[in-house]
């Protein structure tokens, strides 16, 4: 009976709802640049409102970053206790000119809400708010403790959360992790991801001489860093996209036969992926498939390169430095620390003369590997088929979420990655979107996902 209550609420609401995470997706809170300080102060204070509407004991925690919001019901010890986490913080909005409309004034079209931060993770921190509101709002108990953790860093690699995690174990002590910054399979299959891949991101900078020098006057006789970098870049991938440093893949956790089936039984094609990314063809290492160089396989990639005059018309010059920025996404059970350092022994071997060279760590996480046959990956299951009136599938995801190792190891409890978006839902990129059939199902599941916890 309360599960219909909860729902029936949750269905009558749905336009509120939609409006107010639009008050929410209003406020700019870009964690990568300083000026919008305020607006992370404002994200963070809308959330820790809200929590505190609905009864939650909420506060702000300072530890030198952007604030951290906590939140907890009344812990009954004869209740299990579910943890909730998510992040305020959005991305940057570059490029601004492929906007379809502003990053910051949501649109609705089509049933789809357009906006920067309406499924990285804003939209889908609020179909939690709201289905715990659908319980207060009725005037029903909880089933189970229930706790936040609201983050303003996770877009900018910063350490609150991580430093919060680690000293106070036993505040967030809890039954279950429950972490929505994930995707469903496809637009019309639900899915649990039960793997995410780590990452080691570096950053390589090269340079030659004091200043840039005119190119006809010392070209040919001094080393050009722009050509320096593009050498050492093409050096860290074969043909196939496979990686050349050296012992990159010893740590491999190869796919056994029944996730390769189970890959397979899922249909993703090529022309899926053509429709997905616009790109003209599959490219990656032989004896993969698609999926399974997406979700199973480390890569080396280079995310920016940096080198001379971009500008309109020409500059002829020998650039004074190159720059480029690679990550390095890993599967379990390759070590971040142990790829960087082969990393930058590889790249200071293979670079050429006449130039100096730096190799710098710039962020790092553990690839992650869930049981899928936990309880709690059970109850999500069931509330995935029931919010969602699907049968869920398990997934990996090949995106990184760093603090998800810092709860398994420090708290010692299962993390559920219950993703309501889509892997079209462009997020980091222009016209970041959130369908809100998503968003409605969403909620209906977090609904029904305290109950299965209960049991």
């Amino acid at each position: 009976m309360s599960r219909d209550r909860v729902l029936a609420y949750l269905d009558a609401h749905r336009d509120r709802h939609v409006e107010q995470l639009c008050d929410w997706l209003r406020i700019p809170s870009i964690s990568a640049l300083t000026a919008r300080k305020r607006d992370i102060a404002r994200a963070a204070e809308f959330v820790a409102a809200e929590l505190r509407d609905l009864g939650l004991a909420a506060e702000s925690i300072d530890l030198g970053g952007n604030p951290l919001i906590y939140a907890e019901s009344e812990i009954r010890l004869d209740r299990r206790t579910l943890l909730f986490y998510g992040h305020y913080d959005v991305q940057p909005v570059d490029p601004l000119d492929l906007w379809q409309s502003p990053p910051f004034e949501p649109r609705l079209a089509d049933g789809v809400l357009y906006a920067r931060g309406a499924s990285d993770d804003k939209g889908q921190v609020y179909a939690h708010l709201k289905a715990l509101e659908a319980y207060v709002k009725q005037g029903l108990e909880l089933p189970v403790n229930v706790k936040f953790i609201i983050e303003g860093e996770e877009e900018c690699g910063g350490h609150s959360i991580y430093e919060y995690t680690e000293k106070n174990p036993e505040r967030l002590a809890c039954d279950a992790v429950i972490i929505s910054d994930t995707t469903l399979y496809n637009e019309t299959t639900p899915g649990i991801c039960y793997s995410l891949k780590g990452i080691a991101f570096m950053e390589i900078r090269v340079s030659g001489p004091a200043a840039d020098l005119h190119s006809g006057s010392y070209g040919g006789v001094v080393q050009n860093p722009g050509n320096a970098i593009c050498e050492i870049v093409a050096a860290l991938r074969d043909a196939d996209g496979r990686c050349r440093i050296p012992g990159f893949y010893d740590d491999v956790l190869e796919l056994d036969d029944a996730e390769r089936a189970a890959f397979a039984s899922l249909g993703y094609t090529d022309q899926i992926l053509r429709q997905e990314t616009g790109a003209p063809a599959p490219f990656g290492e032989k004896g993969y498939t698609t999926l399974e160089r997406m979700w199973a396989r480390p890569t080396c990639d280079v995310n920016g390169l940096v080198s001379g005059y971009g500008g309109e018309g020409g500059k002829t010059i020998i650039p004074a430095t190159a720059t480029a920025k690679v990550s390095m996404r890993l599967v379990p059970d390759q070590v971040p620390e142990k790829i960087a350092a082969a990393f930058k022994a590889y790249v200071e071997r293979i670079a050429p003369p006449g130039v100096r060279i730096e190799v710098l760590n710039l962020h790092k996480a553990n690839p992650v590997l869930v049981p899928r046959d936990s309880e709690m990956m059970q109850a999500g299951m069931r509330a995935l088929a029931a919010g969602f009136g699907a049968q869920p599938v398990f997934i990996r995801e090949g995106g990184s979420i760093p603090i998800v190792g810092t709860f398994q190891s420090c708290l010692r409890a299962p993390v559920l990655l219950l993703g309501y978006g889509l892997s079209t839902d462009n997020i980091h990129s222009p016209n970041e979107k959130f369908h809100l059939a998503n968003f409605w199902n969403g909620a209906r599941t977090t609904a029904i996902l305290l109950e299965e916890a209960a049991k």
